[in-house]
């Protein structure tokens, strides 16, 4: 129960107060409302005991003009209810969505490498769609259930303290089977969320990896998880159902009890006359107007688990620490050399699996260093220190001897080109993902660098050259298409320091021959890492380490380490010979 009070508490402290004002117009409304909504069963006495014996048509039509005024400001109120809350709700919902999404993308890399990126769609797009029940008509509605119930209380013991003390029994009962099902449901919302994450984040991978699916003929075998995961997600919903459907039905069968009851005792005292015809007739009426909200608080009251379950998993993304800390980050770099040196550097992805070992080595500004080996050695993973998406365990990387984890990443990158093995392409044309790391760049800019990496070597061939669409991930371009587009754009960029992991492994011999020439122009003047399983790339490279089980095995330019004959030579004449 405390982790319940402390969620409402942040909830009221974060969502409901800043919005003070426009909760307490709805809750002014809603009074309006409920107040109009008394009119029509308190002139039941009236029009039973007064107008309708004694024949008063004046009486009876001012009663009407009355009675048709306070509908009247129950449609106006209710219309404005909506119109203020729920708009302000779905409001609130896309602000939340945005927040979640840039807090999701400062968190850090390893974040992302364990977890799926369908699943954060979900918690972005789904865990916050609760927040209109916080601030749209749900909790107004709550408060002004509550008050209607107070109201028609006082009402109903103003008429028969006996008749109404035998309805409090059964309503009684039905809050404590309300308030045991919430405790039961609650859970059941926060689970549901993460399931409905884990499913979206598998459908999101099976879409995305369709071609290997039907390739291996699997699409039998994805059904059945998928199908394995919406049966999860139908037994969550089927719990939730039940925990609702006890609250209905004990409902329907109290206040069942409750009529009945009132039926006896009402008849009982009218023929008695100590009850009039009218006086019965508005306590039954005021009655249905105390009880419903009761009735109605069940299904609010699930609504606000949901909510409340929805912002217990947002918040635990909100609090997540983002990997550009401003506090420890406190040095910004204005113009960088490229001086980019390890030492003693350490890196393991898991505890006690340490991926690479004392690293010692350094990068001069302008230089290029390339880092070859088998898979699995550590290659990638020095690459991922050097762009700042990896932090050593222990070590310092230095860049023009700044300490690069105190260095603000923002400032860092912003002098960082990197090309990728499988580079990712965006939807849309081939301009706008050139353009990416430089939207506002000229077209002479643009043109410059298409013609640097031979982009227009093919677009010159398409009917609508570099506004050709190119579908999602680039799946319309061939692999060594989408490399050059991926080094043009870096090109664009103009980085100081430069990534290029497996730049070259998508293309043909021919391509291979062009983009070579423009990795040439790409490289000079900037500090670059190159991994590549081809040797032949490589052979210009300033310097060459030999990474092997996280260890520098062999440093050298390729004549040295082709003299030295060792693991380069060897790895060097194997592909050779191939």
């Amino acid at each position: 129960m405390a982790d319940k009070k402390v969620s409402i508490l942040k909830a009221f402290k974060t969502i409901i107060w800043p919005r003070r004002n426009l909760v307490f117009i709805g809750l002014l409304l809603i009074v309006i409302s409920k107040a109009a909504s008394f009119v029509a069963p308190m002139s039941l006495r009236y029009l039973m005991d007064d107008i309708i014996p004694n024949k008063d048509l004046p009486f009876l039509k001012l009663l009407i003009g009355i009675v048709i005024l306070a509908i009247m400001i129950q449609a106006v109120t209710s219309f404005l209810l909506t119109k203020i809350l729920s708009v302000q709700a779905q409001y609130m919902i896309s602000e939340l969505r945005a927040q979640v999404q840039h807090k999701i993308l400062a968190l850090p890399i390893r974040f992302f490498d364990n977890t799926k990126s369908g699943e954060l769609v979900s918690r972005i797009m789904t865990d916050v769609e609760g927040v209109r029940n916080l601030i749209g008509t749900g909790l107004v509605q709550l408060v002004g259930g509550t008050i209607t119930a107070i109201v028609a209380l006082i009402l109903l013991l103003n008429i028969s303290v006996t008749m109404t003390l035998f309805t409090l029994i059964p309503l009684a009962i039905f809050a404590v089977v309300a308030l045991k099902a919430f405790k039961i449901i609650r859970p059941i919302f926060r689970n549901r969320g993460k399931i409905n994450a884990e499913v979206t984040g598998r459908l999101t991978e099976t879409l995305g990896g369709i071609r290997v699916i039907k390739g291996f003929n699997a699409e039998i075998q994805e059904h059945d998880v998928f199908k394995e995961g919406v049966h999860r997600l139908y037994q969550n919903v089927k719990k939730s159902l039940t925990a609702t459907a006890v609250m209905t039905s004990s409902s329907t069968f109290l206040l069942g009890v409750a009529t009945t009851g009132i039926m006896g005792i009402g008849g009982y005292k009218i023929m008695n006359d100590q009850l009039t015809l009218g006086e019965f007739l508005e306590f039954t009426f005021l009655l249905g107007l105390m009880v419903a909200p009761i009735v109605q608080m069940s299904n609010i009251g699930s609504q606000l688990s949901e909510a409340l379950a929805g912002l217990d998993r947002t918040e635990e993304l909100m609090n997540m620490t983002e990997e550009e800390n401003p506090e420890e980050r406190t040095i910004t770099i204005e113009k960088i050399k490229g001086d980019i040196e390890f030492k003693d550097v350490s890196f393991a992805y898991e505890e006690e699996k340490e991926v690479l070992h004392n690293i010692t080595f350094s990068v001069p500004s302008g230089s290029v260093v390339a880092l070859v080996g088998s898979s699995g050695s550590g290659k990638s993973t020095i690459a991922g220190l050097a762009a700042s998406f990896l932090n050593p365990d222990s070590g310092v990387i230095t860049v023009d001897g700044n300490d690069l984890s105190r260095v603000s990443l923002s400032s860092y990158r912003k002098h960082l080109g990197v090309v990728l093995q499988d580079d990712f392409l965006f939807e849309g044309t081939i301009r706008e993902n050139i353009l990416f790391p430089r939207p506002n760049a000229t077209e002479e800019q643009l043109v410059e660098a298409v013609k640097a990496a031979y982009v227009n070597e093919f677009t010159d061939r398409f009917e609508d050259g570099l506004n050709t669409l190119i579908g999602e991930r680039g799946i319309k371009l061939s692999g060594g298409q989408r490399q050059r587009i991926a080094i043009a754009r870096a090109i664009l960029a103009d980085p100081r320091v430069l990534i290029l992991d497996e730049a070259t492994s998508n293309l043909d011999t021919e391509s291979e021959g062009l983009i070579q020439q423009s990795l040439a122009a790409l490289t000079k003047g900037r500090t670059t890492f190159v991994i590549a399983h081809r040797l032949s790339t490589i052979r210009k490279a300033d310097q060459i380490l030999v990474i092997e089980d996280g260890l520098i095995a062999e440093t050298g330019t390729h004549d040295e380490l082709i003299a030295k004959e060792g693991r380069y030579f060897n790895l060097f004449t194997y592909q050779a010979r191939i």
